[in-house]
């Protein structure tokens, strides 16, 4: 039992990690296109805009999420643009994947 106490090696601080996750890989971090995400939050934010303008909701209500709906322009165009360099990140981490360009 003392070889899988992390106190027992003083050179590597890391010793004890490796008895409770053994040799396993590890996990690729996920990437998934982001322009949906921004999308729905935009969608979410107009909904939000009409139901409040409807039931004639509170002015600061209202206000925020005509905020929320436009602040989402530039998100948009910003998850645009990390998703056109989301291939070539792909491809320098994984070398097997092909980036084809296009006009």
């Amino acid at each position: 039992m003392s070889d899988l106490s992390p106190a027992t090696r003083a050179d590597d601080p890391l010793a004890g990690l490796s008895v409770v996750t053994g040799t396993k890989p590890r996990p690729e971090p996920l990437d998934p296109p982001m322009v949906p995400f921004a999308i729905a939050g935009i969608v979410a934010f107009a909904i939000a805009s009409l139901v409040c303008w409807l039931a004639d909701a509170p002015t600061a209500w209202l206000h925020t999420s005509l905020t929320g709906l436009v602040l989402g322009a530039p998100g948009l165009s910003t998850m645009i643009v990390h998703d056109r360099h989301r291939k070539r990140r792909r491809a320098l981490s994984h070398p097997a994947f092909r980036v084809e360009e296009s006009s």
